[in-house]
């Protein structure tokens, strides 16, 4: 029998990974994806995001959604018996799919398809790194070269470890194909520059330019990359660690009251965002007179909204910031209007 191909789509948070994932089932013309999509935090809005998108031939029992626990640090507890599972189906899917949380080092996942009960089952056809263009063109995954040297000048002492950038740098060393998405939100001579840096990186794979997450299945399914083979050609800052932690990063949930209008719902996030500094918010809210929830998503101070299918009993949502983000300040702030 043939091994199940497994793609994984890693990427920051916020970068776009649901959206691609989105429009590849939609573009999936029958074939059988099983999704498995795991978030940084106790409450999974992605999941439930692909849940509501009525797409006929990704029914609710193909994606599974892991939400207590970084894959990568819960490899025994959730990672195998969910992809035990899902190969002892009596009908096997076709291909699977699995959304890493945004905060996720693709590497020990990679190397949890070394045990034995789905090695000779599985192989990773492909690690897909999805990059937000615009948040690499602002600097936020590097430091100011510059600012650290000033610092270490004045301080030897200090830590200047960027934990965004490790990560980010992680998922780009895992990658055999990035999508350079958000486009759109760049000109030319941004986007050339991102992609100069992209090009200058030790492991160089293939980049596509990408808006909205929209990229032919074909290209994205069918890498037959083997990545679990071929582990030493893909660096990791903790290569050698026996763990990844994310003690620099806190998440949390708030709970939203019915909202009088999305226009100064979408205000206050922004205001918030800015305040302190947050580096993502996802969730749902219900709006005065309107039957359909509005999804929120936001990368920093950039919201994106839209009025979607499902229901939103209560407002939920997820904010997720580096380590010391109050939430306590937060609730705060976006009450404070």
């Amino acid at each position: 029998m043939s091994k199940i191909p497994v793609t994984i789509i890693t990427g920051f948070l916020g970068a776009g990974k649901t959206t691609l994932l989105r429009h590849l089932i939609e573009k999936s013309d029958g074939r059988r994806i099983a999704i498995v999509v795991n978030e940084f935090g106790s409450l999974g809005i992605d999941g439930e995001t692909l849940r509501g998108c009525s797409i006929p031939n990704c029914p609710e029992e193909d994606i599974v959604e892991l939400t207590n626990g970084c894959l990568c640090c819960t490899v025994a507890d959730d990672f195998i018996p969910t992809m035990e599972a899902l190969l002892d189906r009596p009908t096997p899917p076709d291909h699977i799919v699995i959304e890493t949380s945004g905060l996720a080092l693709p590497k020990p996942l990679l190397k949890a398809f070394g045990w034995p009960s789905v090695r000779t089952r599985m192989t990773v056809d492909g690690v897909i790194t999805v990059v937000d263009a615009p948040a690499v063109a602002d600097g936020r995954f590097a430091d100011d070269p510059e600012a650290v040297a000033k610092q270490r000048e004045e301080d030897e002492s200090l830590d200047h470890d960027n934990p965004l950038e490790e990560v980010y740098e992680d998922q780009l060393d895992s990658a055999d194909l990035v999508i350079l998405n958000k486009t759109d939100l760049l000109d030319d001579a941004a986007l050339t520059a991102v992609e100069a840096g992209l090009a200058a990186r030790k492991r160089r794979v293939r980049v596509i330019r990408a808006r909205e997450g929209r990229v032919d299945p074909a290209v994205l399914l069918g890498l037959a990359a083997a990545a679990e083979d071929d582990l030493a050609a893909r660096p990791s800052h903790h290569d050698g660690a026996d763990e990844h932690e994310h003690d620099d990063f806190t998440s949390f949930v708030l709970s939203l009251p019915e909202q009088a209008s999305a226009e100064a719902f979408i205000a206050r996030l922004e205001k918030v965002a800015r305040e302190h500094d947050v580096l993502r918010m996802k969730g749902f809210a219900r709006v005065a007179g309107k039957s359909l929830r509005l999804g929120v998503q936001a990368v920093g101070a950039r919201i994106r909204h839209a009025y979607e299918q499902g229901e939103a009993p209560e407002g939920r949502l997820v904010v997720i910031g580096l380590h010391g983000l109050d939430p306590a300040a937060v609730q705060r702030s976006f009450d404070a209007g």
